[in-house]
């Protein structure tokens, strides 16, 4: 298989993954079982694999392949530092290769170690405006998280960063969708109720809307609401307005 194919392939997985989700942090929690299978068939020794999500400045472990990854996430949480939250910070990889000989987290490197966890690798993974991820990396030994398996990690993450975009903006695009159908539909029933009105008064259309705008006011009830009543009290039920997607 070529990389290209192996790219395809895995774009095609994540979609899957994408699809039978219903929120981020659950997409996150299936990414990291597949991201840790997919790096462990690759080392041939056993990846565990945490996600940190970043949302407004403040980070929690939200996800990991195994019980012990997340407890490993965790007290990079609670210590406040470390590679996967250096990787969101400066939006790139960070490796702790060794965790006797890295000065960097001495603390979280100790309680690593206490946990049979020799090194780690974080991944940044971008989702949009206001949300970011990493993934949090765990090998039992050093020496796995070669300058292969890194690149492969980071292209990985890049991969599943696309897709998450992807959804994020599908996402925003029908909920805008469905705030201007249901402000056309509330627009028609306004309309609807004027229409009412001026028969019933023998008035023009800006006289119906100056009494209905005059009605919500004294009752402090929505436009929509008090137009919505005019009708039922008309028909005797509610009136639907239909638009199609």
């Amino acid at each position: 298989m070529t990389n290209n194919d192996a790219g395809d392939e895995a774009v095609l997985q994540l979609q899957d993954l994408l699809m039978g989700t219903e929120n981020v942090e659950d997409f996150l929690g299936r990414l990291s079982e597949f991201s840790a299978a997919t790096l462990s068939h690759s080392v041939g020794a056993e990846i565990e694999c945490g996600v940190t999500l970043q949302r407004r400045k403040r980070t929690m472990t939200v996800a990991g392949s195994s019980p012990r990854a997340v407890t490993l996430d965790r007290i990079e949480q609670s210590l406040g530092n470390g590679p996967c939250i250096e990787a969101l910070r400066t939006k790139s990889l960070i490796l702790l290769a060794d965790v006797d000989t890295d000065p960097r987290w001495p603390d979280y490197q100790l309680q690593l170690a206490a946990n049979g966890c020799r090194s780690t690798l974080g991944v940044p993974l971008e989702i949009g405006e206001d949300a970011a991820a990493a993934l949090n990396f765990f090998g039992a030994d050093t020496g796995l998280f070669t300058e292969e398996i890194i690149a492969e990690a980071a292209g990985f993450a890049d991969l599943a960063g696309r897709v998450l975009r992807l959804a994020v903006r599908i996402g925003t695009a029908q909920s805008r969708a469905e705030d201007l159908q249901a402000a056309m539909e509330h627009r028609t029933s306004i309309d609807l109720a004027c229409g009412v009105i001026m028969a019933q008064n023998r008035c023009s259309q800006d006289e119906a809307m100056a009494i209905l705008t005059r009605v919500s006011s004294n009752r402090n009830q929505k436009l929509r609401v008090v137009a919505a009543e005019v009708l039922r009290n008309v028909t005797g039920e509610v009136v639907r307005t239909h638009f199609e997607a």
